[in-house]
């Protein structure tokens, strides 16, 4: 498994894809290789993927820590750990000054697995940029 044979699946699955959503995929070259995955209609919340030895693991971008009201940045923080257990296939982290939603799947996951985490990992980062809105300026 590796981001080249994810994009050739995800570009090339077109109306036979089984969460509905429309994939375009960017390969991007450095120490560790990334796809960029677009949704159609989600453009500004892009998925980003990687492959180890031993995980698939997908991450996207929310918000950075200039968006987040100073004064409610810990009840944010409270939300989101309240938040993350029932928020299926995503978990919260922080990448330097940006807050991220991620998932994580085995090296051995078949395509149609991860198509359906890229739709979930989109969907809740959707679910939560609209539920912390009242933390961020």
């Amino acid at each position: 498994m590796n981001i080249h044979k994810i994009a050739d699946h995800l570009n090339g699955l077109g109306d036979d894809s089984l969460t509905g959503l429309g994939f375009d995929c960017q390969p991007i070259s450095g120490d560790v290789d990334v796809l960029q995955i677009t949704i159609n209609g989600r453009e500004e919340l892009p998925v980003f993927l990687s492959v180890t030895e031993d995980q698939v693991l997908c991450i996207t971008y929310l918000w950075g820590e200039d968006e987040v009201k100073v004064e409610k940045r810990t009840e944010m923080l409270e939300a989101m750990l309240e938040m993350s257990i029932p928020m299926p296939l995503s978990s919260f982290s922080k990448i330097a000054d940006k807050y991220v939603i991620f998932g994580a799947l085995s090296i051995s996951s078949a395509f149609a697995d991860i198509e359906h985490e890229l739709a979930v990992l989109s969907n809740n980062a959707i679910e939560v940029i609209d539920d912390m809105d009242e933390f961020l300026v």
